[in-house]
């Protein structure tokens, strides 16, 4: 028998592995179909903080009122008022009567939020949330100082220029009183201060224990001539116009006529606030009234 060489027999093994089959532990599966992946939807911002944070007419509507604000404490401040604007305790919308000044000395009374400053920073982190409200989020952004909390455009300088006529600014919001630092912190950030807390900034539950702003403003009143007020809600003027009881067309009439329909640029000064708050409410027959529903001729809906 002949003896095969190891070059040989090298080859012989090396043609043998080419031609056997592999073992199935060996084969390897085609790759898997590519899994197709969910991109996050983005939440949809709603029309209310595209106008009041983003848009050009929001900020021009605030310039506005501002200036107006301030040509109107000017003219006060020349020609004395006998009256503030704060209501009196105990009267009515329908027959409106006023806290006397006297020769007390003058001052403003205005909101904070979306008056003052903006809580831009906050109203991004709920919109991204696609929520209204989140409580818990809230009240972590009202306890610390803000800086993601600029002015409302217009506010620094219109302040300052009521602040030089030699009339105090005062804050009257519902943050809660707890805030009372923080609050103070984010307003003299923004460069709307001073604010100092129980002089002239004011929070829910000062004063009366109460969540309304009535008592807080008569309390401002009997030591200050109040010569105008700002705000974005009605409750930043009087509670009886956040009744809950008033529809929102009966809270309409009561605020656009008689002496209160008076009041508006000329002691009251509203800023334009279509994101949160009691002015957002109500149904299509809630909202519109009778005589003001209309349809095309001949309408047909379609489907």
């Amino acid at each position: 028998m002949k003896r095969l060489s190891g070059l040989a027999l090298s080859g012989l093994l090396l043609a043998g592995c080419a031609t056997a089959p592999a073992p199935d532990s060996l084969v390897v599966p085609p790759p898997p179909e590519p899994v197709a992946v969910a991109q996050a939807k983005v939440p949809e911002l709603p029309g209310g903080m595209q106008w009041l944070y983003g848009s050009a007419e929001g900020a021009s509507a605030s310039i506005q009122t501002y200036r107006a604000f301030e040509r109107y404490v000017a003219a006060a401040v020349r020609n004395r008022p006998r009256d503030s604007v704060v209501l009196e305790e105990g009267t009515n919308l329908a027959s409106a009567s006023f806290v006397n000044c006297g020769n007390k000395p003058f001052a403003v009374v205005l909101d904070a939020d979306e008056t003052a400053v903006q809580n831009q920073g906050l109203e991004y982190a709920l919109a991204a949330r696609g929520v209204a409200t989140d409580r818990p989020v809230m009240n972590a952004w009202q306890n610390a100082p803000q800086t993601a909390a600029p002015a409302m455009p217009g506010a620094v300088e219109g302040l300052r220029n009521i602040r030089a006529l030699g009339v105090t600014v005062i804050f009257n919001t519902n943050r809660d009183t707890p805030t009372a630092a923080a609050t103070s912190a984010t307003l003299n950030s923004a460069g709307v201060g001073p604010a100092e807390h129980l002089k002239t900034l004011f929070l829910r539950g000062d004063v009366d224990g109460k969540s309304g702003k009535d008592g807080r403003r008569l309390h401002v009143a009997s030591r200050y001539c109040v010569i105008a007020m700002a705000g974005d809600q009605m409750g930043d003027f009087s509670d009886l116009l956040n009744e809950r009881s008033l529809t929102p067309l009966a809270r309409r009439q009561l605020a656009s006529t008689g002496r209160i329909g008076a009041l508006w640029g000329n002691g009251w000064f509203l800023l334009s606030n279509p994101v949160y708050g009691p002015g957002l409410r109500g149904d299509l027959d809630e909202v519109f009234a009778p005589e003001n529903r209309w349809q095309p001729a001949n309408f047909l809906e379609t489907k």
